[in-house]
């Protein structure tokens, strides 16, 4: 059974995208033969649409475009030149480096939010993914099916026709409760004026998503656009071909297939027995043998779910734990040395000896006047981090998760801690839905956990919570603080941003580099997209007087 959903294209679109893209029917393909500008914009539109890639460049960029010089190219049948280009170099000399030199534009298509975070784990590599905050999820596939993961081995398992029944039981209910969501809002807060009405109808429809996100499943689909390097995809299919996931295995198999029509002497080790399959058992085997030594070592801490609790116990957490008290005279110890001509040790001994003014002034001519968020200071800030124990709902670990500079670790996601109910879903009266809703998740996710262990997340609600550690640096912690406190972002993760810097400067002490984070806020906005879309609209507007029109 092939899981997907296949598009299907009139004659004459076909005849285009052979062009671009490296097939026209699978969840995974390549882009080829257009400009970096374009792959990027693309990409940048993907996030935000609910189309497929493919679809969007034949509604929305080929007019753009001019394609007539390559109409005898076909990109579907692969490019043999590019079997020869590197493999001297890379094969009979084994140079890795070269591998760092070809890049990819790979979409994605038709993931779950499961294999999304797998998809999205290196570092070395770029993702855009679709929004849960632009993009209703009511909407159906061409199949006519909603959207969400349909592992064949689940499917036709004794619990298939269960895990279709309740899955699309909790999709009507995101679809009712979206309706009545938006109604209610846009009673609450009614258009301000000066702003259109198209303007208020989309922060309107994005608060109402945001509330009720939590009500889709993990299981629900996702696309992801990604651009890596070839070393960076090979270091990718080599987790995803050992994951304990099936989707993540099978997804490996469709993603290798399309990277080597474009890349393909830079993934010939992936599945080499000596090489690649070596690579991939040696993880495998590790993380079975350190889960079953866990488990031997702690059973305790390892229970099975119905021991522990259920339903909306407990609460969302950020706890500091771990951090260097000398964190902030090792900074700035960190600033001073790279003028001096002595060891950082003995700058440090005599940053010890400053009076805390004396520290102050030093750390605030590095930061500088900051007139936005994008001015921050350099390297020195990287001398000292802290490590958090985070428990949120999972959508806010969606976000957080992206933020690949950090490390980042979570527990499989399960039921066990609870969930989230937003306030808008209470003050709009729908709270009883809701939560029928989670528990059918819940109860899904339990009949699924003997046979499924690993796809009983699919049944998962997004506002189930995870618990997982993050630790950075200090200017990493900047960018991320600054970034997810911005007033336009979801509550879940704001306060997440608005705890850390709290704990940074009250628990570890570090006042001054909490100070430093000055773009960090802490107002709040009613209809939080709304100072967005004013000034997209002003954007509009301004490219409209210019004679240069965009549709928004």
């Amino acid at each position: 059974m092939f899981p997907y959903a296949v598009e299907t294209f009139s004659a004459e679109e076909e005849d285009i995208l052979r062009r671009y893209v490296t097939n026209l029917d699978r969840p995974v393909f390549a882009l080829v033969n257009l400009p970096e500008v374009v792959k990027g914009a693309l990409f940048a539109r993907y996030s935000r649409s609910p189309k497929s890639l493919r679809r969007l460049f034949i509604d929305e960029f080929v007019g753009e475009l001019d394609i007539s010089g390559d109409a005898t190219v076909d990109a579907t049948v692969g490019m043999k030149r590019a079997v020869e280009l590197y493999e001297k170099v890379f094969l009979e000399y084994g140079d890795d480096s070269v591998a760092q030199l070809g890049g990819v534009h790979l979409a994605c298509e038709q993931a779950s939010n499961v294999l999304t975070k797998v998809l999205e784990w290196g570092r070395l590599m770029a993702y855009l993914e679709q929004s849960t905050r632009y993009i209703a999820y009511n909407q159906r596939l061409t199949t006519g099916h909603y959207r969400y993961y349909r592992g064949p081995g689940l499917l036709d398992s004794p619990l298939g026709a269960r895990y279709v029944g309740d899955m699309d039981r909790m999709f009507d209910t995101y679809g009712e409760l979206l309706d009545e969501a938006k109604a209610w809002l846009a009673v609450r807060h009614p258009r301000r004026a000066g702003d259109s009405d198209f303007i208020h109808r989309q922060a309107v429809q994005a608060k109402a998503l945001d509330a009720l996100r939590g009500l889709l499943p993990a299981g629900s689909l996702s696309n992801v656009g990604i651009y890596g390097t070839g070393q960076s995809y090979e270091m990718l299919l080599l987790r995803m071909r050992s994951h304990p996931l099936p989707e993540a295995r099978e997804y490996a198999g469709m993603m290798l297939e399309e990277l080597r029509k474009v890349i393909p002497s830079f993934l010939q080790r992936v599945d080499r027995p000596d090489r690649g399959g070596a690579w991939s058992e040696y993880l495998l085997r590790t993380r079975e043998d350190t889960g079953r030594l866990v488990g031997e070592l702690f059973p305790d801490l390892v229970a099975p779910a119905d021991q522990l609790a259920v339903g909306p116990s407990g609460r969302p957490s950020v706890d500091l734990v771990d951090f260097d008290p000398e964190g902030e005279e090792k900074v700035i110890a960190a600033i001073c040395a790279p003028l001096t001509d002595r060891s950082e040790e003995e700058v440090l001994g005599r940053v010890h000896l400053l009076g805390a003014e004396e520290r102050r002034s030093l750390l605030r001519a590095y930061v500088g006047e900051r007139a936005n968020r994008r001015h921050r200071p350099g390297r020195a800030f990287e001398r000292t981090g802290y490590r958090f124990d985070v428990v949120t709902d999972y959508g806010a670990f969606r976000d957080l998760q992206r933020h690949r500079m950090l490390t980042i670790e979570w527990q499989a996601l399960g039921t066990t801690l609870g969930y989230d109910v937003p306030e808008v879903v209470q003050e709009a009266g729908l709270e009883a839905r809701y939560v029928a809703s989670l528990e059918r998740s819940r109860e899904l996710c339990e009949a699924l956990s003997a046979p499924f262990p690993v796809e009983s997340a699919y049944a998962v609600a997004l506002a189930y919570r995870i618990r997982y550690s993050m630790q950075m640096n200090a200017r990493e912690a900047m960018h991320l603080l600054e970034l997810r406190s911005g007033s336009q972002g979801h509550p879940s993760y704001r306060w997440v941003a608005h705890e850390m810097h709290r704990l940074i400067a009250d628990r570890a002490g570090h006042h001054l580099l909490a100070d430093a984070m000055s773009h960090v806020e802490f107002g709040s906005e009613d209809l939080e997209r709304l100072d967005a879309e004013r000034r997209a609209e002003g954007r509009r507007n301004s490219m409209s007087a210019a004679g240069n029109p965009v549709s928004p």
